[in-house]
């Protein structure tokens, strides 16, 4: 008979569990922008269900960035801005937000520029009604909420190039604040060029009043934002994986 010893299994040898992915958001007052963040985390929860997903708010809305990090103690964590280009929130505020908490921190990227936004700007473009008018006469302003920082605005100029290369047509990038053009600025500077059906697309993460604002500019037809688009999963957590391999490689070639 067996001994009672040789029935037991070996120890399965445990994988360590993945690193926290912080989602930052910036907040807003609009409801539907938290709601919209909400529903885009169980988007990435869906994709990755090993991975532990929060969500810290640089303003305005709860939970704040430093309560969320609080909460995760010393444990590791990458924090993915939901942003889309450089500036103060992406090189000051987040930055300083988790030097002073204890989690063991690695600052992701910003979303943009990326393929994978200009797939779900195409996406929100097609929807509101892209594609019935001669590639000849149309046109698109990108509308963004604005920085002054050169780095945002040049991270922006990259989507609206790469945003015109899939599309086929010229697409200017405007601004709610901050920067210039306008879309006001920008819509009469491609009507000058003889381009008389102008979309526009949405480049903000979630409904709120810069987003609002801008779409009640369109001349002819305003796309949503970017909101739960599969492509904003996707490119959330393919910054978390950017973000990990940066950290673990130099420690690879030193080993």
């Amino acid at each position: 008979m067996p001994s009672q010893l040789s029935l037991v299994p070996p120890t399965a040898t445990r994988r360590p569990a993945p690193p926290a992915l912080v989602v930052v958001a910036h907040g807003s007052r609009d409801p539907r922008a938290l709601s919209t963040v909400r529903a885009l985390l169980d988007r990435v929860r869906a994709l990755r269900p090993d991975v532990p997903v929060h969500l810290g708010h640089i303003e305005l809305n709860a939970p704040l960035l430093p309560d969320t990090l609080a909460a995760l103690g010393d444990t590791e964590a990458v924090l993915v801005p939901l942003l889309l280009s450089r500036g103060y929130h992406v090189k000051q505020d987040i930055p300083e937000m988790a030097e002073a908490s204890r989690a063991r921190t690695h600052l992701a990227a910003p979303l943009g520029p990326h393929p994978l936004l200009v797939d779900a700007l195409q996406a929100r473009l097609t929807e509101a009604g892209w594609g019935r008018t001669p590639r000849g006469t149309s046109a698109v302003v990108l509308a963004a909420a604005g920085s002054r920082d050169p780095d945002a605005k040049r991270d922006t100029a990259r989507t609206a190039a790469l945003l015109a290369a899939r599309l086929g047509v010229p697409v200017l990038p405007a601004y709610a604040s901050a920067a210039t053009p306008t879309v006001e600025t920008a819509v009469r500077t491609l009507l000058a060029r003889g381009r008389h059906q102008i979309a526009l697309a949405s480049y903000f993460t979630a409904p709120g009043r810069f987003a609002t604002e801008c779409a009640q500019q369109a001349p002819w037809i305003a796309a949503a934002p970017l909101g739960t688009h599969p492509s904003m999963a996707d490119l959330v957590l393919h910054r978390y994986e950017e973000a990990l391999a940066r950290h673990t490689l130099p420690e690879l070639a030193s080993a």
